[in-house]
């Protein structure tokens, strides 16, 4: 198996998915223009990671009052604090700021809708970055 993508039923897809386009580097790969308004998200590698869609038939998770410790999404960069100060002036809120002893710097976030963000950078990086 290979994993394809993780999906949200959440209020306003479209303006979610316009503000990871526009703060995240992501880019919209399918979308549809009525309901349930899904919009499917790739990074910049091209893989599809996320589905944003207004579903009626199911609840939509109340972004704001989940734990970022649950669920979030995170991102690799190669500069966490220059990363953080941009997506706060672009109507991020700052949940968590942490530095390790390796190096690593970790920022949890929440999007301009609720959802937890993570900024990743890493000593040792999983993957290339940026």
């Amino acid at each position: 198996m290979i994993f394809e993508h993780f999906a949200l039923n959440v209020e306003n897809p479209s303006a979610i998915a316009g503000w990871y386009v526009k703060n995240c580097k992501m880019k919209i790969v399918k979308k549809m223009d009525n309901s349930p308004f899904t919009h499917f998200l790739a990074d910049r590698t091209g893989r599809v990671v996320a589905e944003f869609y207004d579903n009626q038939n199911a609840d939509k998770i109340d972004l704001s009052k989940k734990n970022p410790l649950e669920f979030h999404f995170a991102f690799m960069v190669s500069d966490a604090e220059k990363e953080m100060k941009r997506l706060i002036n672009s109507g991020a809120s700052l949940e968590e700021d942490l530095k390790f002893e390796d190096g690593s710097h970790l920022v949890m976030l929440r999007d301009p809708f609720g959802l937890p963000l993570q900024i990743c950078e890493r000593a040792a990086p999983m993957m290339d970055v940026e």
